[in-house]
């Protein structure tokens, strides 16, 4: 299994405990998704974060309907938590969120690691469809928290 990596860092306007509570509302994931995902939460709302919390929803990937379940592992307010995929399209997905203050601002990191599903024909899948979409998701997010989160 190989593992990709994937880290993404986001300067906002906003102090650090603003911007973990933007986060710790899971609804709040659907504002900083592509709409071409068609994310759907199928966890009843609102959702209480914290370790331990197990969240279902389905979204699409190049058209094709997935449900994903993810398993909140670490709750750490404001500075950092992950999220890890239990059941879903990649054969392994960990999402690590770290927020350090920056005085009045907040700078946001994201650290992803996947592997892509295709045996031998991952590296391919990977090359032309995977690391592609999971890099544009990462900046439709940067420009979106940009939005949301500005003074």
């Amino acid at each position: 299994m190989m593992v990709r990596s994937l880290t993404a860092q986001t300067r906002l306007e906003r102090p650090l405990e603003e911007v973990f509570e933007f986060f710790s509302k899971a609804e709040n994931l659907n504002e900083v998704t592509p709409a071409a995902l068609r994310f759907q939460f199928l966890t009843p709302l609102p959702i209480i974060m914290h370790a331990g919390q197990v969240i279902d929803y389905r979204i699409r990937l190049s058209g094709i309907p997935f449900n994903w379940k993810t398993l909140v592992t670490d709750w750490e307010p404001p500075f950092r938590f992950v999220d890890q995929q239990i059941k879903g399209p990649y054969i392994m997905w960990r999402h690590e969120h770290i927020f350090i203050a920056e005085g009045q601002n907040t700078l946001m990191t994201d650290n992803v690691h996947w592997a892509s599903p295709g045996g031998i024909f991952e590296p391919l899948i990977n090359a032309l469809i995977v690391e592609n979409k999971v890099r544009d998701i990462f900046k439709f997010r940067e420009e979106r928290f940009k939005q949301l989160l500005k003074k």
